[in-house]
């Protein structure tokens, strides 16, 4: 079984994508805005605005790739733990990935798995973390799991002169119409 791109969005995909747009609840990183937004692009030029239809949305999975993870959340979780300060729930919350999938998923009304994965790494983490997201995609979509995948792959700057970036692809069964 082969898998089809249905459809796919990006940040930044233009010169005038500078600024992530907010997203109520994720402070402090641009982790979840990030998936936010590629998967808005993303679903939106499959589908409109939100919610999918019922029949399509509840049968899509979503996957979160990433190589380093929300590496700003974590590095703000430790420099807490280290000076023994309160964690802020909101930081508490979002500290795992499946927190912005939810986010996702909710907003668009899907219904399928939700899986997050982190490979290992390498010379280009979003095509690794991409080919990690296309095989969890296809082995839902094989086992009858979910239909459709949007599988989100994001990777924050983690030094000086790289972009926060993100690619958002969904997926469907090449034998299905």
């Amino acid at each position: 079984m082969g898998l089809v791109e249905v459809a796919r969005g990006a940040w930044p995909e233009a010169e005038g994508d500078v600024q992530l747009p907010v997203l109520a609840g994720f402070v402090m990183s641009s982790f979840s805005p990030l998936v936010a937004e590629a998967a808005r692009r993303c679903l939106g030029r499959a589908h409109g605005e939100p919610p999918v239809a019922a029949g399509r949305g509840a049968r899509t999975a979503v996957i979160i790739s990433s190589a380093t993870g929300d590496a700003v959340t974590a590095a703000e979780v430790a420099r807490a733990v280290d000076a023994g300060r309160r964690l802020g729930p909101l930081l508490f919350f979002q500290a795992v990935p499946n927190a912005v999938a939810g986010y996702v998923a909710a907003r668009w009304e899907l219904g399928g798995p939700v899986v997050s994965l982190s490979p290992a790494g390498g010379a280009d983490p979003v095509a690794e973390s991409l080919a990690e997201g296309l095989a969890m995609a296809s082995l839902l979509i094989r086992d009858g799991d979910a239909d459709e995948a949007l599988i989100v792959v994001a990777e924050q700057a983690l030094t000086d002169g790289e972009h926060d970036r993100a690619l958002a692809v969904l997926v469907r069964n090449s034998e299905v119409n």
